[in-house]
């Protein structure tokens, strides 16, 4: 999976956004980064690095096995695969979210 498709595949959840009121930054290094501002409705999704209540940093592999329910976050979070600054109570709301 490529970062365009991961970009894709959260543009199509956004819809679901609602019920998480947040920003949220996704840092996959070299790889690129996305930026949602749930707190707008409809939210916003850009490649901007702007200033986030929670982000995620973790590779593009990673985060594709967790969106295909191949990787559970909590243990990515543990074994040190996704690491997370923020808000800890975002970052669990965001799981479900990213699940579904």
């Amino acid at each position: 999976m490529s970062f365009e498709t991961i970009k894709s595949r959260i543009e199509n959840k956004l819809g679901q956004a609602g019920a998480i009121s947040g920003k949220f930054k996704f840092d996959f290094g070299d790889d690129g980064l996305l930026y949602v501002d749930a707190t707008q409705n409809p939210a916003v999704l850009s490649e901007e690095d702007q200033d986030a209540d929670v982000t995620f940093r973790t590779s593009v592999q990673t985060f594709e096995a967790i969106l295909d329910g191949k990787q559970d976050p909590t243990l990515a979070f543990m074994m040190g695969k996704l690491k997370v600054q923020g808000s800890m109570g975002l970052a669990m709301k965001l799981n479900s979210f990213l699940e579904d």
